[in-house]
């Protein structure tokens, strides 16, 4: 039927892929609100956990380090904390995009605009 358009039953197939990776985007874009890393500082004293979006989501401060002359070092590890659990979302985020593009038989390290 599509005898004599030439390539535009290849473009339909190229439009379909390009539809269904865009949904597929959509939903793992999603799917990342809900997996959770943690990211640690100080031997485990302070823990941040952040979404694979790198929204934090907790914060897990041992009492022990809480003292007068330890406020500075505190604020470090927090910043620390929170630094390694953003990190650790880049990692799983890009993660789950190569899992998806290799799913479709792209290459996994494919820079998409989404």
């Amino acid at each position: 039927m599509l005898k004599g358009l030439g390539g535009l039953g290849d473009m339909a197939k190229m439009m379909k892929s390009a539809q269904e990776l865009q949904t597929k985007m959509a939903e793992m874009q999603e799917e990342l609100h809900n997996v959770m890393v943690t990211g640690e500082a100080g031997a485990g004293l302070v823990k941040a956990t952040a979404s694979a979006k790198g929204e934090l989501k907790g914060l897990d401060i041992d009492p022990s380090i809480f003292t007068s002359d330890n406020k500075e070092v505190v604020e470090d590890l927090i910043l620390a904390a929170v630094k390694d659990a953003q990190s650790k979302a880049t990692v799983k985020a890009q993660e789950e995009m190569a899992r998806l593009t290799e799913s479709m038989g792209l290459p996994k390290d494919i820079k998409l605009p989404f």
